[in-house]
């Protein structure tokens, strides 16, 4: 049985094609919610498009199924940041930092009966490499140049070189480990060892889970879990206070938790996130390939304003790509600080005083109100923009983070430690700055007082190129019934757990 505490949690949020799937189902849909067979509902603004991670970028398939369906060999401890045991019970690496020796736990099954083994590790971390993998997170598989399945329960994985970040990453959905059998058809019916099975997915609707009886740790409390999505911020609010819900999992109206305050009926958690609200600017095109029109729109943003406006003074600010859960976090409000009048004297340097901006968002909540003051705040240096959301996730993802269709953007980038997309020339900013690659692979080969201080000095040369301007980091806003246990204060990894939730 499993001993270790389950926790879990959260760039983007899920993408295409309506899917259906169907399983026996342990727990009773009509139960009264006192019943213990009653499933708890948990409420969410951005849905799975469908339920493949491997080849869907946004972060709504993994929060649903990542830690819930799927498990990797090692995933985070959300109390402590710390990479703590799962289908792995542990591991050693090797002096030089090269070779890792996994030993798995026995008596570990697929949702499909087949037994968990190093061969199916060799499979999992294999065919990320392949072209059965599409998404961008795959490149952090790349420093693997092999793996060598010693014995049933042992598997080594070596390193073409070392990296301070390929462990951290197999807390991630490239890490999870699938069964060969079992990926025919991923965007319907995911084969997992987690203790849940989707049970049903209805695209617009919601997608339930139900606990796995044969599952080879402790079995999570609540035995059917109902992720159901709304549109409509004010609708999973009002869900919530009708009881058609039990909880909200990530609060889009912060404006609206004052009406929970003093109601002894729920329970409102309020901690942080690694969710960076960022407005991207395309490096490669348009007026903002220029880096005195990307600076002249740093320094016109108040963000502290932009927070208080639009997330009702909820979260935090930020300079650059680190949130305070990082390591290498560190303030540098110096670098473009709220300065409109150095806004409008970079403009003119550039020779573009009145630019005229597409502003393509995602149309989640956050992302519209934030572009509403940014788009304010620009006005009044003379910069002109034009706001257009877009369906979030399919048109976003099509036709900014894939084509880079745009001059700016607002998305929340949720993946751990992302600061490292800056040195992916090809990722939707489209920044390329060799000095910032140098400094990503040289944070990979030393110690972790090396990682920290090049991880800085990437932080501050991308805020000094305004390589993206940085609004705020979203808070953990969590409203649930006053009887929900379990749910977590801060969410740092890409899963919303639901293994640890129980009522009483």
């Amino acid at each position: 049985m499993r001993s270790l505490p389950r926790s879990g949690v959260l760039l983007l949020a899920g993408a295409l094609l309506a899917a259906g799937c169907s399983a026996g189902s342990t727990a009773s849909p009509g139960a009264a919610p006192d019943s213990p067979d009653a499933p708890l509902r948990i409420g969410f603004t951005a849905e799975p498009a469908n339920l493949d991670f491997t080849r869907t970028d946004g972060a709504a398939i993994p929060e649903a199924l990542l830690v819930n369906v799927y498990e990797g060999l090692v995933e985070l401890d959300q109390a402590t940041g710390e990479i703590v045991p799962a289908l792995a019970e542990s591991w050693t690496v090797s002096p030089d930092g090269l070779v890792y020796d996994f030993t798995l736990r026995e008596g570990v099954t697929f949702s499909n009966g087949e037994p968990f083994t190093a061969d199916d590790v060799k499979f999992s971390i294999e065919r990320v490499q392949s072209d059965a993998w599409t998404i961008s997170l795959k490149n952090g598989m790349d420093v693997v140049s092999g793996v060598e399945v010693v014995s049933p329960t042992q598997v080594r994985v070596t390193l073409s070189r070392p990296s301070n970040n390929w462990l951290f990453s197999m807390t991630t959905r490239i890490g999870a480990m699938f069964d060969p059998s079992g990926v025919a058809d991923l965007a319907n019916t995911p084969v997992g060892t987690g203790p849940y099975t989707v049970a049903e997915f209805r695209r617009g609707d919601r997608l339930v889970l139900t606990r796995r009886d044969d599952y080879w740790g402790e079995p999570p409390a609540i035995p059917r879990i109902e992720l159901q999505y709304f549109r409509d911020a004010t609708a999973a609010v009002n869900a919530l206070l009708t009881d058609g819900i039990d909880v909200i999992g990530t609060v889009q109206a912060p404006e609206a938790l004052a009406q929970f305050d003093g109601d002894d009926r729920f329970q409102v958690i309020e901690g942080t996130t690694n969710g960076e609200v960022t407005l991207a600017m395309n490096n490669a095109s348009g007026p903002t390939s220029d880096v005195r029109v990307r600076r002249a729109i740093a320094m016109a943003i108040d963000h502290q304003a932009v927070l208080d406006t639009a997330w009702a003074g909820r979260g935090a600010t930020i300079d650059t790509m680190v949130p305070p859960t990082d390591p290498w976090y560190e303030p540098m409000p110096d670098v473009t600080p709220y300065d409109p009048e150095a806004a409008r004297a970079l403009l003119a340097a550039a020779g573009m005083p009145n630019p005229s901006l597409r502003m393509r968002i995602a149309n989640l909540p956050y992302a519209v109100a934030a572009a509403q003051v940014v788009q304010s705040q620009l006005a009044a240096v003379g910069i002109r923009t034009e706001i257009e959301p877009l369906e979030f996730p399919a048109r976003w993802l099509e036709e900014v983070f894939r084509g880079a269709d745009y001059d700016l953007s607002i998305v929340s980038h949720v993946e751990p430690r992302d600061i490292r997309t800056f040195g992916d020339p090809d990722y939707y900013w489209r920044y390329d700055n060799p000095e910032v690659q140098r400094l990503l692979a040289e944070s990979e080969a030393g110690g972790p007082e090396q990682q920290v201080a090049s991880l800085r000095q990437v932080g501050r040369i991308i805020a000094e190129d305004a390589a993206a301007d940085w609004l705020f980091v979203l808070p953990n806003l969590i409203v649930a019934d006053a009887d929900v246990r379990g749910l977590p204060q801060n969410r740092i990894g890409e899963s919303f757990d639901v293994t640890a939730l129980s009522r009483g």
